[in-house]
This record gives C-alpha cells, structure tokens and sequence, in this order.
C-alpha cells in the first residue's frame, strides 16, 4: 500500500478510532469499489443524481491535466444495494472517451468499473487521498445521517493520461465489522 494513503488511514483511525478491515479496503483498494460492495453487499446498482457535461473549471482542468474550458462529464452517483452504501463523483475529460464509452457513460446508471471492464480498457487506479469530510446536507439526506463521511479520491490512469478523477464518500458508521 502505498505509504500515504497507509499514513492517511492511521491518521483517520488517530481521529475516529479503529476502522474496519471493510472500510480500511474501501478507502485503499486500487481495484473496483463496485466488485468489493457487490462481493459485501450483493448486486449494486447506480441511481444518478447529476449527468452533465460542462466546461472545466480552474480546478477540474487542474485535477484532470486538461485545458481550461475543455469539455468533460460530470456525474454524480450513489452507489446502492438495498441502502446507500457510496456517495461518488466523477470526472472525464470527454476528449479522451471513445464512442463505445462515451454512450455508456451518459447510460449513467452502469458503474464505472463495469463499463472498464466491458471495454477492455487496461488501466489503473491511483489513490490521492484519504480524509474524514463532515457530511453535507445532500449527503445526510442520502444516508439518512449526519455522521462524519470517510472519503477517498483517486484517479483512473489510461495510456499514462488521466482519464477520470473521482470522489467516494460514505458514512463512517457503515461497513463496520
């Protein structure tokens, strides 16, 4: 595990106290978060909540490694089995989607990792951070509460180029042991 998502989780734990070997793979896992919630919680799904494309900002071109203005895919998810389990964001430059993909993605309702994997789309996840957020009012509505949310962002790296940044949250009191 690389050492600052490691220092990241010790640093949650100093805060919170113990996490979960679930919530501690959750928020270090460079694999498929949508594979460990089927694998834990049974099938998911998707329910979209924004899908939108719009111009990137000073911070989403930043995130991205793309130009000011440049066209990217914004949505906003909730992962669900039969509850909300994740809260995510994610972003894609448009210009680095082929077709295929492009059109699943505005589908909305597959998750990103399934969509990667239909593609056959060699890539890997590269963690950023990992951090203990204060729930927002949409968020606590979603969840049904106000607890802190653990929360992790990392990218999906393509042909050495960011293909799509994203944001997971969820509520600290769930994938308790």
């Amino acid at each position: 595990m690389d050492q600052k998502i490691y220092e990241g989780i010790k640093n949650i734990e100093k805060e919170l106290g113990n996490l979960s070997s679930a919530q501690k793979i959750l928020l270090a896992t460079d694999g498929s978060v949508t594979t460990i919630l089927d694998v834990l919680k049974g099938h998911v799904n998707i329910r979209t909540l924004v899908q939108e494309f719009k111009e990137a900002d000073k911070e989403a071109a930043s995130l991205l490694d793309i130009d000011e203005g440049d066209t990217i895919n914004y949505r906003v998810v909730v992962i669900e089995g039969k509850e909300p389990l994740i809260y995510a964001i994610s972003m894609i430059p448009v210009d680095r989607l082929n077709n295929e993909f492009k059109e699943d993605i505005i589908r909305a309702d597959i998750p990103i990792g399934r969509i990667l994997r239909k593609h056959n789309i060699e890539s890997r996840r590269e963690i950023k951070s990992v951090s203990v957020e204060d729930s927002t009012p949409e968020m606590a509505e979603i969840f049904k509460s106000n607890t802190s949310m653990l929360t992790r962002t990392y990218n999906i790296i393509h042909k050495d180029q960011i293909l799509i940044w994203l944001m997971e949250t969820f509520p600290c009191s769930m994938f308790q042991d």
